[in-house]
Parts: structure tokens; C-alpha cells; sequence
């Protein structure tokens, strides 16, 4: 298992929510590890802080056929594993967990996918001056639109009702 920390600790509010954090990836990573060695499935895990939340990535070999399983189609199965990997999380620490999953490297791949997706939307709003609705999006897949649109200098909503929930980007 292999461990790294993004967060520098500048003060003791800090030092106390980055322990919190770290411990949430320690409680992540034992239940990972023991799904992996239950379904007799390959992965090394890795841990990080990354902003306010636990990060937490399954890792392997590219071509991992086993890997893809615990991703699915869309990630249907990467958010079904990150909901119980929470939920696991929860019931160890007594808190909520914000963790995020990883597995293969599936959401980073995504986040360059949709922050591509969200600076071209933005660019079409500047362009024809009317708001851009985009397909519907996972709470996840919003964020990360979200963020991409806000570098790009405008503004973006949600709107709709899950799962139909999708972001707006509103021109200036």
C-alpha cells in the first residue's frame, strides 16, 4: 500500500482535520483491501488528502480486466463502491465521509473529460450570449463542470431533479 498527503498543516484546526482525514483513508483502505481479497481481485491501494476530503484510489495494471469490473459501465459500479466505502467509513469513525474513489484511474480520466466539456460550454455561451443546458451529469461529473466553467469566468447552475439533474452554463 502506498500513502501520500497533499494538505499542508498550518495550524491545530488543521492538524486535527487532516488526522481526521488521513484516518477516514486508513478505514477506506482496510475495507478496500478486504473487498479486493474477497472477490480475488488485484489492485494495490493509495491514499491521499486532496482539499477537504480523503481520497482514495485503487491502482494496477492498465490493462486491468479486473479493474474495469469494479468500474462498470459510466462508473455505475465506482459510485455504488464509493457509497459503501462511505458507509464503511461512517460506521468505523461515527462521522459522514466525503471520501472519493478511484479505481484505474476512471475519475481522473473523467475530470479531464468533463473540465474539456465545461470550458467548451462556457466558450459557447460567451459566443451566442444564451444559456448552455448540458446532458445529465452525476453529482461528481456537475462538480467538476461546475469548476471548469467558474475558471472560465462564468457561471453555471443545476437544475432538474435526479437523475435528470444537468448543469446550465449561464452566459455573462
Amino acid at each position: 500500500m502506498t500513502e501520500g498527503n497533499s494538505t499542508t498543516v498550518t495550524d491545530g484546526g488543521s492538524a486535527d482535520r487532516l488526522s481526521r482525514l488521513e484516518q477516514e483513508g486508513e478505514v477506506a483502505a482496510d475495507y478496500l483491501e478486504g473487498l479486493l481479497d474477497i472477490a480475488d481481485l488485484d489492485g494495490d491501494i493509495d491514499m491521499d488528502v486532496e482539499g477537504e476530503r480523503a481520497a482514495v484510489s485503487i491502482v494496477g495494471e492498465s490493462s486491468s480486466r479486473d479493474l474495469n469490473k469494479l468500474v462498470g459501465r459510466d462508473g455505475e459500479v465506482l459510485e455504488a463502491l464509493q457509497e459503501l466505502t462511505r458507509l464503511a467509513v461512517h460506521r468505523e469513525t461515527g462521522d459522514r465521509s466525503r471520501l472519493m474513489l478511484d479505481i484505474g484511474g476512471f475519475r481522473a480520466r473523467k475530470r479531464t473529460e468533463l473540465a474539456l466539456l465545461g470550458a467548451k460550454a462556457a466558450d459557447e455561451a460567451k459566443g451566442t450570449g444564451q444559456p448552455v443546458k448540458l446532458d445529465p451529469m452525476t453529482p461528481f461529473e456537475r462538480k467538476v463542470v461546475h469548476d471548469a466553467v467558474a475558471a472560465a469566468g462564468l457561471r453555471s447552475e443545476s437544475e432538474g431533479e435526479e437523475p435528470e439533474r444537468r448543469v446550465v452554463v449561464l452566459p455573462v
